[in-house]
């Protein structure tokens, strides 16, 4: 019975460490969101009259991801 008394505060101390690691992650993926978000944000602003193509390159499955972004402003003295 001693053993499992013991192994009861091991354990949550245990849990609290991996709760307190995985919310370390999540804060740190939030950082890198909004990171991106703010990069292709200011992007957008400096190019509002140009179409802008972002490839990007994902760290995990080196797939390619393509962002096409265009603006709804019309441009002086078009058509």
């Amino acid at each position: 019975m001693a053993d499992k008394k013991e192994r009861a505060p091991d354990a949550a101390v245990q849990a609290r460490s991996e709760v307190e690691q995985l919310h370390r992650r999540v804060k740190m993926l939030d950082d890198r969101l909004d990171n991106l978000d703010s990069i292709v944000t200011t992007l957008v602003q400096r190019v509002m009259e140009k179409p802008l193509t972002i490839e990007l390159t994902c760290p995990k499955c080196s797939q390619q991801i393509e962002i096409n972004i265009t603006s709804s402003t019309r441009m002086r003295g078009g058509f």
